[in-house]
This record gives C-alpha cells, structure tokens and sequence, in this order.
C-alpha cells in the first residue's frame, strides 16, 4: 500500500549539516530497502500558489492556503506493507525530531 509522508516543520527551517547527514542516510535507508519511491524538499510556503475555481472563475493568491506556523516542506511517497510499517519508516524520518510527519494512506481507485 501507498503512504504519503508530509514533512512539516515551523518555517524558516534551514537544516544544519548534521541535519543533511541523517536525512542522508535515512533516505539511504528506505530506498536501499525499496519502500521510497519518490520524495524531495520543497520550496518555502512564501513561493507556493493557491488556485481555486468558484463559480467557473479561477482565482489564484500567493502563498499557501493555510494560515498555520507548521508547512509542509518535503514529501516521500512509500510502499509499505501496512500503516504500522509507515509509521516505523516516519518515526525514524530525522524531521520528525523538529517537526511533524503526517502519514497519509493514497487513495487508490
């Protein structure tokens, strides 16, 4: 089964070099392992655009939708067997010391 990992952290965030090692050897991990399909960091929440259509208008704001202090500033797709496993595979995600990881289950038709 498909799990999404939002990475989500209080901006700015700006890894130190210690950081970078262990998300390293972490993404190392998982993909050595086969369970990571895809993942990478994102832009800050500063340069995201929002579009909603309302009324067959399309309208388009800068910056993110939500108004929270936490932003999701990477992703990682994984295949995992189950949620637990997910769950072991984020608890071990270096960003989840400084921030928060929401596992998502993909919704597959």
């Amino acid at each position: 089964m498909e799990y999404l990992l939002f990475i989500c952290t209080d901006e700015p965030f700006t890894p130190d070099e210690d950081m970078a090692q262990t998300t390293t050897a972490w993404v190392d991990d998982v993909d050595g392992r086969g369970i990571r399909k895809a993942g990478d960091r994102l832009r800050p929440a500063t340069d995201a655009t929002t579009v909603r259509v309302r009324d067959d208008e399309v309208l388009i704001s800068d910056g993110p939708f939500a108004e929270t202090k936490e932003q999701i500033c990477g992703y990682d797709l994984l295949e995992c067997q189950n949620l637990d496993e997910a769950i072991e595979v984020a608890a071990r995600h270096p960003m989840a010391k400084y921030g928060l990881i929401e596992v998502r289950p993909v919704w597959k038709f």
